[in-house]
Parts: structure tokens; sequence; C-alpha cells
């Protein structure tokens, strides 16, 4: 059985939902507990590796009044409280996460991989650093147990830049037209943002 799971790092659904996943398998006898693919997804392709406004200020041009945006930006900051998360809207810096989704491929399969997604996820939600910046996700990288020398080499180069490529082309062919999204066993994709028992009986249910 394979589980697949699109996310995007800019996406605070996307760490809400990281989180509420690695809680849902927790709770699983170790025996049962699947593999994840963590398959890359863009919410923007096209934006800039420099931030030119904070999140919140962003999600105003999305809606029809600044009181319902004001409000979906309270639900997801009291959301993310819920589960331990400290989302801050009004510091992350939405950029291009093409080169975040590279640095993750490169870690793939490592003991790093778990630790530094969660600190990209960190980074950007919560201390509003810029993770387009290749120092600011070298800096990551080393903090997340990964030598420095090996990260500056892979920067160097455009290797797994294919492989997030293939990521974006997959979701695209599977339907995927918004993160958090799991799809297992090549089905309809489902959203990862379930509370924590219907996210657990999906995944026992899938794992029978």
């Amino acid at each position: 059985m394979s589980i697949e799971v699109y996310s995007d790092f800019v996406c605070p659904w996307c760490y809400i939902g990281h989180r509420r996943l690695q809680n849902a398998l927790a709770e699983l006898s170790p025996d049962l507990r699947p593999e994840i693919t963590w398959r890359a997804y863009q919410l923007d392709s096209n934006a800039s590796n420099v931030p030119d406004q904070t999140a919140a200020k962003a999600m105003l041009g999305w809606y029809s009044s600044v009181e319902e945006a004001e409000a979906r930006i309270a639900q997801i900051i009291s959301t993310g409280k819920d589960e331990g998360l400290d989302l801050n809207l009004h510091r992350a810096l939405p950029v291009n996460t093409f080169d975040a989704h590279r640095l993750i491929h490169f870690a793939q399969g490592t003991l790093q991989a778990e630790m530094l997604r969660e600190r990209l996820f960190r980074a950007y939600h919560s201390e509003g650093l810029n993770i387009a910046d290749l120092d600011v996700l070298a800096g990551i990288a080393s903090v997340s147990g990964i030598e420095q020398a090996e990260i500056r080499s892979f920067q160097q180069s455009d290797s797994f830049g294919d492989a997030v490529r293939e990521d974006l082309s997959r979701g695209s062919q599977q339907g995927i037209r918004g993160v958090p999204n799991l799809v297992i066993d090549g089905g309809q994709a489902v959203s990862v943002n379930q509370d924590g028992l219907a996210l657990k009986d999906l995944l026992e249910r899938a794992l029978h």
C-alpha cells in the first residue's frame, strides 16, 4: 500500500495537517504504521524568491472584506494553536517554495528528513524567515543535522529539481487542486485536515 501526501510549506493548513498526520500515525500500532511519501505542491509556482508582503496582508486581497479576511486569519491561528502550533500570519513571508521542496528531496531517506520538514514549516509560519533564501535554507538544514558542506554543494547544483517537477506533474495527474491532501494507492485525493480520530480511522481502514 502506498500513501502519498501533497503539501506546500507556505500553506498554514499543510502545517496543521502535517501535525495532525504525525499525531494520528503515533496513535497506530508500530507494526501498522505505513510509510508516507511526501510530494511537493506549489500554491504559487510563479511566486518570487523575494518577499514583498506578509501572508496576512496578502489574504486581505483574497476576501470580499477586511472583516472576512481577519476572521479567516483568526480561525487559522486558533486551529493551529489547538494543535500546539504558533502560526503567525503577520510575520509569514510568502515566497517561491521550489528550492525548499528540492532540499527536502535531497534529505529524503535520511534521519534528518522529518526534522527538516518540521523546521521548514516552523521557519515560515512561526519565525517569519524567507524560505526561498539559500542562506536561510542552508541554516535550517544545518540545524537539522545536515553537514554544511553537503548543503552548499547541493545548492550549487540543480539536483532534485526534476524530482520536484515530477511531484508537481504527478499531483496534477491525480487531480490535486489544493493541499494538504493524501492519496492512498493512487485513489481519490482526501483532505488531511480531519480531526485526529477521523484521520486515524482513515489510516486504519486503509491498512486493513
